[in-house]
């Protein structure tokens, strides 16, 4: 018990030395803080009373200004006559100097000086002074210490006309010299409440750690009543043995905060890893639980709608009360209208308590955009395909049922009418194809098959076919139209399908012709850069409005139905040719202006050749 008694005392006694160097400590750094305090305060009432002592009184600055508004002959002696009497009369002025409204040197005070009479003077704060009117003063600390005050002379009593400045020039050594002497003497009565302090923070560390010993020894008997694991102990001294006592007492507390932190973990690792949003409410409604998901859905931020009516947040007429307590699911739109559009549909249940008190809900926003897309772009389809397969099935009905009541006898009608249903029946034989087609670039079932070849040749031989097609209309006496070509002579070597990027230009081309007036002109230019060839082909057609051209590439999608039914489009032409052109990691798009011509663009991706690339022929 002694050598356990003997040990705290050790202990007891590290820590008195503690206590005391940090109560030492304080008091210095107050006493230095309040040494710091003063010194300044009595430095600056020094100097404010030495700028008060050494103040031109208002007679002398009268006279002065006086013999600057008379300036006679007489007006420079009188000037250093005032300045001499004035500056003998106080002990520590060493200068003063007087100049007028020009800065000219009119009087000085020193007999060495005598010569800058007449001279302008080359000081700022002079100059300052005479164009503001107000006095300025200066402590230099350069070369000795001492004060400049700079005085501004008025015409006359109350006037604002500035007639010239009074410089004065004053040491202040006396001042310092006494300010030092004062710091000195403080320094050392520092050092002895220093000393003095030391020792009272020895009786008073000696109080406080008595208390401690006895903390410390009921800690030890509450440990060993039910708790047996004790926490590892670096320290030595009481508050290390008063820790161990307490570390103890709480390692139930320290397991249980343990359990309660990694349940909480893991519901945020769920909550941040899940694909939709959850909001959480009291049950008032109002939010307090927010996953990163459901933030990116709002396009808000946790600060903003924390505490706020989940009604609000989703933008509904409802009270937060009123749908939580319905517990139905609704569809909300956010950004409607705008490219960052989102379809979400929001459910509802409650959070009870054991005794079924309501203590909030969950909401679970799920993300039904491209479902919602998906959905209406079935819709459509299936809408637009019944229209277009309709339109022919109805006319081959018509006609055929007109054949079947007798008119396959009439020699002259007969011929007309199955050429109609034959045409009828090629157009959707077509359409079906394509739609095949289509179906196919939709499952990726569509095999590429790419090779090298020089793009400007591969242009030029199907724009050679139209070239004969053009000499065959001028035959058979059909519409005529000319092919201009901007190709160029440099070789584009591109790797593509050659057959499905035929099958886009001849679209195109056909579309061209097709819709171009007699006579007109279709120009096909090529161009590149470091990254891309472009194909661009222009008509001299009606053109196409400005609203539908973002349209054009839809399927089914005619700028005007009656005139591209009439040609025989079948609205998949373009849907197809997109389709392809993005196969081949290329873009496809269109410029018009109504009633001067359309401009289709292929670009397709292309880097360029070194001279040092060699083919391998074997």
């Amino acid at each position: 018990m002694n050598r356990i008694k003997n040990k705290f005392k050790h202990l007891t006694i590290s820590i008195n030395t503690t206590l005391a160097t940090v109560f030492m400590a304080m008091i210095i750094a107050t006493i230095e803080v309040i040494g710091v305090y003063f010194t300044r305060q009595l430095e600056q009432n020094s100097i404010d009373n030495f700028q008060s002592s050494i103040q031109v009184l208002p007679i002398v600055t009268n006279q002065l200004s006086l013999q600057l508004v008379r300036d006679n002959k007489h007006t420079n002696s009188n000037l250093n006559r005032i300045v001499n009497d004035y500056s003998n009369g106080i002990g520590t002025i060493s200068e003063i100097i007087v100049v007028d409204n020009k800065d000219i040197i009119r009087a000085v005070s020193r007999l060495n000086d005598k010569n800058r009479i007449g001279q302008r003077v080359n000081n700022t704060i002079v100059k300052q002074v005479t164009s503001t009117g107000r006095q300025a003063t200066k402590v230099v600390n350069d070369h000795g210490d001492y004060m400049i005050q700079v005085t501004p002379l008025n015409a006359g009593n109350g006037s604002t006309n500035i007639v010239g400045a009074i410089y004065v020039k004053a040491s202040m050594q006396g001042v310092f010299n006494d300010l030092r002497n004062i710091s000195l003497m403080f320094l050392v009565t520092s050092l002895v409440a220093a000393v003095m302090g030391a020792i009272l923070s020895l009786v008073v560390s000696h109080a406080i750690t008595k208390p401690i010993e006895e903390m410390q020894s009921q800690a030890l008997n509450i440990a060993d009543g039910d708790y047996s694991s004790q926490v590892k102990i670096y320290s030595n001294d009481e508050l290390g043995q008063l820790g161990q006592a307490f570390n103890t007492l709480s390692v139930r507390i320290e397991r249980s905060q343990e359990e309660s932190e990694s349940e909480q973990r893991r519901l945020d690792s769920i909550l941040s890893h899940m694909s939709d949003g959850v909001l959480a409410t009291d049950r008032h409604g109002n939010v307090n639980v927010v996953n990163q998901m459901a933030l990116n859905f709002l396009n808000t931020t946790e600060e903003k709608i924390t505490n706020k009516p989940i009604a609000t947040i989703l933008g509904l007429k409802e009270s937060s009360q009123d749908l939580i307590a319905n517990q139905k699911g609704i569809v909300l739109t956010v950004n409607e209208g705008s490219r960052d559009e989102v379809i979400l549909h929001a459910s509802f249940s409650l959070i009870k308590r054991v005794t079924g008190f309501v203590s909030g809900s969950v909401c679970v926003l799920h993300d039904i955009t491209e479902q919602q897309k998906n959905e209406n772009s079935q819709k459509q389809f299936v809408s637009n395909v019944s229209h277009e397969l309709r339109t022919p099935l109805t006319s081959m009905h018509a006609y055929i049922e007109t054949l079947n009541e007798g008119a396959w006898k009439d020699p002259n009608v007969a011929p007309k009418f199955l050429q109609v249903t034959q045409e009828e029946t090629e157009r959707m034989i077509r359409m079906i194809s394509e739609l095949l087609s289509l179906s196919r670039m939709d499952r990726g079932a569509v095999k590429i098959n790419f090779e090298w070849v020089n793009f400007n040749d591969f242009v030029a031989h199907i724009l050679d076919r139209f070239d004969m097609i053009v000499k065959n209309n001028q035959k058979e006496g059909k519409k005529k139209y000319t092919i201009k070509r901007q190709l160029g002579t440099q070789a584009l070597w591109v790797e593509i399908d050659t057959d499905k990027i035929a099958q886009v230009i001849d679209n195109i081309m056909n579309n061209a012709i097709k819709y171009s007036p007699n006579g007109g002109v279709i120009t096909a230019s090529l161009t590149h850069d470091d990254h891309r060839i472009i194909l661009s082909i222009a008509d001299q057609g009606l053109g196409i409005p400005r609203e539908d051209l973002s349209k054009i590439f839809d399927r089914f999608y005619r700028v005007d139905k009656a005139r591209s039914r009439a040609q025989g489009g079948t609205g998949l032409g373009l849907a197809i040719a997109k389709e392809i052109v993005e196969q081949h990691r290329g873009q496809i798009w269109a410029t018009s202006s109504e009633n001067r011509g359309s401009t289709f663009y292929i670009a397709l991706p292309y880097e360029p050749m070194s001279e040092g690339d060699e083919w391998d022929e074997a």
